[in-house]
């Protein structure tokens, strides 16, 4: 019989194995990593700009990471840095027209994507699968901060 911690972990590592599939796909059209895409919708929806550094807390990225792929899609010519004063690494990101029509394609495409995954699914079912998905992200978030609790249940 397969456990539950099977069946979830797989069933999520799946998922989340064929998004990434189509993440790159969809952004070798750009000449980026698939893994940008998540940087490109995050900075297209602050309007007034972000800074890397929020960036880097609102995906859950290494900054390093963040950085590496922000200098790619500067040269990509699809963000630009917005330095107020002296302090470039404050400095807000903007996309270029070029990142705002890539970034338009490519939430359109994962929005397809996505309506193509839950074929079948009620909008209840839906409803109810991501508030059970917010539920488990929101309890593994608190046992990753605090700790595995040692106890009972642990034993069973």
């Amino acid at each position: 019989m397969v456990s539950r911690y099977e069946h979830f972990t797989t069933a999520i590592s799946s998922i989340y194995h064929h998004f990434q599939k189509l993440e790159r796909e969809e952004m070798d059209r750009f000449g980026l990593r698939g893994t940008y895409t998540e940087y490109l919708l995050a900075i297209d929806r602050a309007t007034s700009g972000i800074t890397a550094a929020e960036l880097s807390k609102q995906c859950e990225k290494d900054k390093a990471a963040v950085s590496r792929a922000l200098a790619e899609m500067e040269k990509q010519g699809l963000v630009f840095r917005e330095i107020s004063g002296e302090r470039a690494y404050r400095a807000r990101l903007i996309l270029t027209d070029e990142g705002k029509r890539a970034a338009e394609i490519v939430r359109h495409r994962a929005a397809f994507a996505v309506e193509l995954a839950g074929h079948g699914l009620s909008d209840t079912e839906r409803e109810v699968m991501y508030a059970a998905l917010q539920k488990i992200a929101e309890n593994l978030n608190a046992i990753c901060r605090d700790g595995l609790p040692d106890g009972e249940k642990s034993k069973r």
